[in-house]
């Protein structure tokens, strides 16, 4: 038989993929080498923005190939579509999405898989967008092949450069979760706009935690052209309600266009994979509530939560000393920390008390927390006398609970608080509630002279 006959014979016996292969080569392409690279699942949006940017040029003349299993429990593989035998179990097909969310209530249909034939310098090379599922820990599998295995391996380490820029996560606000099963998922918030007056404490505070945080953000250039280390954490520890959460919060407002990654309850777990996001996302901020959680002494703690600080304090090591990353960390009970927190240099540089507002802050505070409200109170420096020694929270929860008095009192119209619906409010917190209330609130000390006995 002519040799072109034999051609295309072959050809007509080819499966699809591997005669779209061998057409775009110029030849058999299982004799080409294939460099590979694995992903965590999460980062599928980063991986399809990537991908977007390296094939948008037009000179590459990328073409999008979907790839259809054929027989269950099997993985699309480059080494597979190259051979005839194994290619057979394979189809051109359409290209799979999967819809992921990204901030601000966005989605982004990511590719799940596909082939992508291009050139590269003039040079042809194919991607092949994959998953491994059928293991302990499922991934995304990108390959790439070309004639020599330098030029498939620069295309691979620009795209995962790219994908490690992390596009569609760089500058929001993520927490990072792991399900039993340890596979990570990250999910993006929308932190309140919270202003400096927003935030009740003594000014001269303030001031101290906004140098230890606002300054060295600003100044990041500087100092480090100066030598001076801007990897930095601070702990604000106080009585419940204190304000702790909103002062982070509000330096994390106040820090536009850095990557947040919120760290609570099981989302600790995830140490080591927050940790090398900040790396690749700084500027970034850390913000970890309730450390004590994890962080408590051996009698009181649950177990592997001395392990988990433990990995936190080296994570928090392991970081360069110029690299912009702010630990935020809050505390009720800082004395129950484990001593390494607060003996090992280098991790916390500052412990700042968030005390309970004083007569200056508690007038603020009624004036905050009374927006929208017409307070008509006969003496508000007495009520602000008899609030000595509770929480920010307490007066909020306070007014709060006199509105709902003069809602049901005055049937329609603007809400008028007046001196019996606060006197009302504190009655049910204080005594209907119980100690549990006024601990939740941050109210057990000075509870006779609060109620007013």
């Amino acid at each position: 038989m002519p040799q072109k006959k034999k051609a295309a014979a072959r050809s007509r016996r080819e499966p699809p993929l591997l005669k779209r292969l061998r057409r775009h080569f110029g030849g058999n392409p299982a004799e080409l080498p294939i460099v590979e690279q694995e992903f965590a699942v999460y980062e599928r949006p980063n991986i399809h923005l990537a991908l977007e940017e390296t094939l948008a040029e037009p000179r590459r003349h990328a073409e999008q190939i979907g790839v259809l299993i054929l027989e269950q429990y099997r993985e699309a593989r480059l080494a597979e579509l190259t051979r005839q035998a194994s290619a057979k179990r394979f189809e051109v097909g359409p290209v799979k999405y999967v819809d992921v969310p990204l901030a601000g209530g966005r989605q982004l249909a990511c590719v799940k898989r596909a082939l992508y034939l291009f050139q590269d310098d003039g040079k042809p090379v194919a991607l092949l967008l994959s998953e491994s599922i059928f293991t302990h820990k499922p991934g995304i599998v990108v390959e790439t092949i070309a004639a020599d295995r330098e030029q498939a391996q620069a295309v691979l380490r620009r795209l995962t450069r790219q994908v490690r820029h992390g596009a569609a996560f760089r500058g929001h606000v993520l927490s990072v979760e792991a399900d039993c099963y340890g596979n990570v998922m990250v999910q993006f918030h929308q932190l309140p706009k919270i202003g400096r007056d927003d935030v009740i404490l003594p000014q001269p505070l303030m001031q101290r935690i906004e140098r230890h945080t606002l300054s060295f953000t600003r100044h990041a250039d500087r100092l480090r052209a100066a030598g001076r280390h801007i990897k930095r954490g601070i702990l604000l520890h106080g009585s419940p309600g204190t304000g702790k959460t909103l002062s982070a919060m509000y330096l994390a407002a106040q820090m536009p266009g850095r990557t947040v990654l919120l760290m609570t309850g099981a989302a600790v777990k995830s140490i080591e994979t927050v940790c090398a996001l900040a790396r690749l996302l700084e500027p970034a901020t850390i913000i970890l509530e309730d450390v004590d959680l994890i962080g408590t002494e051996r009698q009181h703690q649950e177990v592997g939560a001395n392990a988990l600080l433990f990995e936190l304090l080296n994570q928090m090591d392991g970081l360069a000393e110029d690299a912009d990353l702010l630990f935020v960390l809050t505390s009720n009970r800082p004395e129950f920390l484990e001593p390494a927190l607060a003996a090992r240099p280098g991790r916390i540089d500052q412990a700042i008390e968030i005390p309970l507002p004083d007569g200056d802050c508690r007038r603020r505070l009624l004036d905050l927390y009374g927006r929208g409200l017409t307070l008509e109170l006969a003496d508000r420096e007495k009520l602000i006398a008899r609030t000595e020694g509770v929480s920010g929270a307490f007066i909020r929860e306070l007014l709060r609970k006199a509105a709902v008095f003069a809602a049901e009192e005055d049937g329609e119209g603007p809400l008028v608080v007046r001196d019996r619906h606060v006197e009302e409010g504190l009655a049910e917190l204080l005594v209907a509630g119980g100690p549990l209330t006024q601990s939740l609130l941050g109210a057990r000390r000075e509870t006779d002279q609060v109620s007013g006995r």
